[in-house]
This record gives structure tokens, sequence and C-alpha cells, in this order.
């Protein structure tokens, strides 16, 4: 694994080999950001952006975000081997200063402990999860978006999850397995 675009082209990503975990295809990310880059559909560009990048294992969308121009990224991350995996990774691109780590429930970080605003949010829950929709609902309530707004979720293809009366869904793409969602919050 290793960063695709950037300021840190080339480096690579420590990566956590676990039944756990999967991590973001090199493949699928690069098309993620190539939207966010090129889309017509997306009003929100990448630079001087707040990220706030969910269920983030070892942070390679986040990582990729930062070298690309955001100006933080909050990772949210339960797994223990996963987070010190990505502390790694924090420390060898020299990022501390852009980014914030949590380890722990993501309930437990929403309830209290984030009362920024971000632009972009990454959802990268594990395919058999539906617990994430609930943690949409509760970022919705406390309105830790900026009015223009960015949500990628990253799914199973097969997967359908009910999304429309929470999100607007305006582009979904299939790669091999993998449904990525790009939707937005509503600010009314």
């Amino acid at each position: 694994m290793r960063i695709i675009a950037g300021k840190f082209k080339g480096k690579p990503i420590i990566f956590l080999k676990s039944i756990k975990t999967r991590p973001l295809k090199d493949s699928v990310k690069e098309n993620i950001f190539n939207i966010i880059s090129h889309s017509k559909k997306i009003g929100i560009k990448l630079d001087n952006s707040k990220v706030l990048d969910l269920y983030s294992g070892i942070g390679s969308f986040g990582l990729e975000a930062i070298s690309r121009g955001a100006k933080k990224v909050t990772f949210i991350e339960k797994n223990k081997e996963a987070i010190d995996i990505l502390r790694k990774n924090i420390s060898n691109l020299i990022v501390e200063n852009n980014t914030e780590l949590f380890n722990s429930d993501i309930n437990n970080i929403l309830d209290g402990e984030i009362v920024e605003k971000f632009d972009i949010f990454f959802f990268d829950p594990p395919f058999s999860d539906k617990s994430f929709i609930e943690i949409i609902k509760l970022i919705k309530s406390k309105k830790i978006f900026k009015k223009k707004n960015l949500v990628i979720i990253h799914r199973e293809k097969k997967t359908q999850d009910n999304l429309e009366n929470i999100l607007n869904i305006f582009l979904t793409k299939t790669y091999s397995r993998s449904k990525i969602l790009f939707a937005s919050f509503s600010t009314q």
C-alpha cells in the first residue's frame, strides 16, 4: 500500500493483515480522489478541508487526503492493532500536526469530544455492519458538518442500505466488490 498522489506520493503505508480490518484498495482510493478532484457533482475542494475518517483502520484514506492538501484529518478507529499501525503511519509521514486520533467507539467520540465542523466524511465500516447508519443520523443531528459537505461511503456492492431519507446521494460507483456512495448532509 502507498500514497498515490500529492506531497507524499509513492510513500509506503504500513497495513494490517487481519480478518478484522479490510484496507481500502489503492485502485478504489485513486478513483474516489479522482472523482473528488474532477467531478462537477462534487461541490467541495480537498485543499484546506477538514476530514472525519470514521472506521479509519490504518488511515489509508485520511493520509491520502493530507497528502493531497487536506488541512486536518480526524481519525476514529476502535481496533487497537489498527490504531497502533495508524500512529506509525502518521509518524512516518510526519503529519502529527494535521491529525487527531481517537481509539474508541465512534458513538463515544461523537457524544461529546468532537465539536468542530467537517467538510468531508469518509465511512468505511465492515461490510456486514449496519450500525453506521445510526452514526450518520447522529452526525446529522449534531450538525458537525459545514454547509458545503461531502459524505463518502464504502460498501459491498450488493449491500442495500436505506440512506435516501438521511443523505442526498448524488453519485454511486462500483469497483469489483466495492460500491462507493457520494452524498451530502442537507443543511435545511
